[in-house]
């Protein structure tokens, strides 16, 4: 993507340039969605985007977008608010202890507040993988690269995700080990949970559960229809990335080792690098 210093001019509306029908999420040697584009800048996320381009706030090579299915190239010059973006940022990851009493959204239409609001300001805009909800607590991803979060929320990818919960009641191994088969509550079907009871406590027990998908309120609604109400429930892992020891409301960023093993990601020299080479002439 190529950069400017000026706002441009009288900008005309654009008509939608051919898509692929190819993977949304593999390379295109046509060029990428907009708001895929803009997503993995770390600008906004891609529903974000499509209400932007609806509003008429992108434009591409001084023609406003009136939709998002029209595809860029490296060249595109791309702004927003009459601002245009950055080069690509290399990826980036962070791992974050959320407390409960946060929301994991970027906006509250009650004021309330949420986990970006007390993130750090030197992390810029970061998008979380999944969410947690208000009265949960645990680890939470978070990255600069929309396209990787929604890559990494997809069952598909079938990462499992770790739970340690307290419940009010008396659940036995053999209740438990039940999950495994899945659950159907309401008509909406639960996939396998594999479920632990580690110890009672009086009324409440301590159960550890691990699933691959992650639908709202999962495990609340599953724990409650089997009578075990949730008082407490920490996520301890996402996949190969562990809550450990980091305290509570802190963040830490996940190593480009590490994100080269797990994730595939170039590390951010490697990008760097790339985007010097774009802007040198030829």
């Amino acid at each position: 993507m190529t950069s400017a210093s000026s706002k441009p001019s009288s900008p005309r509306r654009a008509k939608p340039r051919p898509e692929s029908s190819a993977d949304d999420d593999a390379p295109n040697p046509k060029g990428d969605r907009i708001a895929k584009v803009l997503a993995r800048a770390g600008v906004c996320s891609r529903r974000e985007a499509e209400r932007w381009i609806a509003d008429g706030r992108v434009s591409v090579d001084n023609v406003v977008l009136t939709t998002p299915a029209f595809l860029v190239t490296e060249k595109s010059l791309i702004v927003v608010d009459g601002k245009p973006i950055r080069d690509t940022e290399p990826t980036r990851v962070w791992r974050y202890h959320k407390p409960i009493g946060l929301l994991t959204t970027h906006n509250d239409p009650q004021g309330r507040q949420t986990v970006f609001d007390t993130l750090p300001p030197a992390l810029g805009r970061v998008i979380s993988v999944g969410r947690l909800d208000y009265n949960s607590e645990g680890l939470l991803l978070l990255t600069n690269d929309g396209g990787l979060a929604r890559k990494l929320e997809m069952p598909s990818t079938a990462w499992t995700r770790r739970y340690r919960v307290r419940v009010h009641g008396r659940p036995t191994e053999e209740e438990l080990a039940k999950l495994a088969r899945g659950i159907t509550i309401d008509g909406v079907r639960y996939g396998s949970i594999e479920a632990a009871l580690d110890r009672q406590q009086g009324s409440n027990a301590w159960v550890t559960l691990a699933l691959n998908e992650g639908k709202n309120r999962e495990i609340r609604k599953v724990m409650e229809y089997l009578g075990w109400p949730v008082t407490r429930l920490i996520r301890v892992a996402y996949g190969p990335f562990q809550l450990g020891n980091l305290e509570e409301g802190r963040v830490e960023e996940v190593t480009g080792r590490v994100l080269t093993e797990q994730l595939g990601v170039a590390p951010r020299e490697s990008v760097a690098r790339q985007n010097a080479n774009r802007r040198r002439p030829s």
